[in-house]
Parts: C-alpha cells; structure tokens; sequence
C-alpha cells in the first residue's frame, strides 16, 4: 500500500467513524441504558492495547465481561455462564466493540487491520514467534480477516494463528481487500456467525 493509498484510507477511515458515530448514537443510547441496568459498574470498558509504532493507546469496548476483562487472562467464550443473554448477544455480534469508532475516528485504530492486543500477551507471543513486530507497521484494525476467521482469540493457539493471518494481510493489503473484509464484517455481524 503506497502513501496515496494510506492516505485514502485514512480519509475512509475517519469520515466512516464520524458517520458511524452520528447514526449510531441512537444505538449506543440503548445499549448504554441496557448495561447500566444489568450491572452496577460502568457500561464503557476501557483497556490499554498495544498500538501502531508499538505505543500503547486506551481501546474502548462496552463492557459485557467484568470479571474477565479486568484480569489479564484470556477473554471468555461469546456463551460465557457469567454473561446475560444481553450481553452474549452483544459479543456474538461484535456490537460492544463499537465504541472502537472513536479510537478510529481519532487515529488510534483504522477499521480493517490487525486487532490491537495487550502486552501481557504479545509478550507471550513474541516469545514463540518473534514476527508479531511486524504487526506494529499497521495501526490496530476494528476488523480483520483473522476476526473473521477465528471470532475471540480464548487460546494462544488462536492468537498465534491470527498472527499469520494478519502478517498476510500486510504483504497483501489494499483498498480493495479493506472493503471486501468490511462487507464481510457487516455480514457478520447482522449474522452473528464467522466467515
């Protein structure tokens, strides 16, 4: 991807999250509204995430696991026991990641790349395959074909195969391939099911 490339994605990438954010609103409202309900925390998640450059950056996510996102453990099964129905039907369709949005709109995060990990894992990870640098020339994408293949990362197996997933899409990426993964992306989420 050249720089004229870069740029327009950037400019993609901005105008869908100011959009996103504006026409979703309504939506966010209410799920909002349903979490502070179920829950006496808050109903906005935030977490620092391993950014662009290697920097850290707070990611933000509507909270729908407690207890395991505020330890550094792997992150739960979409039919988590501890989960309402609420907040499953949240992660199966990948719904409380959208306050990501604003880390897009922002320039934390694009909206197709490589999803952003703590460092308690890429520790990890770095340790079995050091390659996960080349992960920080991209910023942390909202989607990726890896998200679309293997869903939540709950296993380092998972995790080591996104890894592969994402340095493909690197050597690969376009503009064309964004748009083909944020179409699949919108598939499914209305679907609630991989591709």
């Amino acid at each position: 991807m050249n720089a004229t490339q870069r740029a327009i994605k950037r400019a993609f990438d901005f105008i869908s999250a100011f959009l996103g954010l504006i026409i979703l609103s309504p939506l966010f409202l209410i799920i909002y509204i349903m979490l502070k309900r179920q829950k006496n925390g808050p109903a906005i998640f935030s977490q620092e995430r391993i950014g662009y450059r290697g920097k850290p950056f707070t990611i933000y996510k509507f909270r729908t696991l407690s207890k395991a996102e505020d330890k550094p453990q792997l992150v739960a099964k979409c039919d988590d026991s501890n989960s309402t129905k609420t907040e499953r039907f949240l992660r199966e369709h990948h719904l409380d990641e959208l306050p990501q949005l604003w880390n897009v709109l922002i320039g934390d995060m694009s909206l197709v790349g490589p999803r952003p990990e703590r460092k308690y894992y890429i520790d990890q990870i770095m340790e079995i395959d050091n390659s996960y640098v080349l992960i920080y020339e991209m910023r942390p994408g909202l989607t990726s074909e890896a998200t679309l293949y293997n869903g939540y990362t709950d296993s380092m197996e998972k995790m080591l195969k996104r890894l592969q997933m994402d340095i493909h899409y690197l050597e690969n990426r376009s503009l064309a391939l964004d748009f083909s993964i944020i179409m699949r992306t919108a598939a499914s989420i209305i679907s609630g099911k991989k591709f």
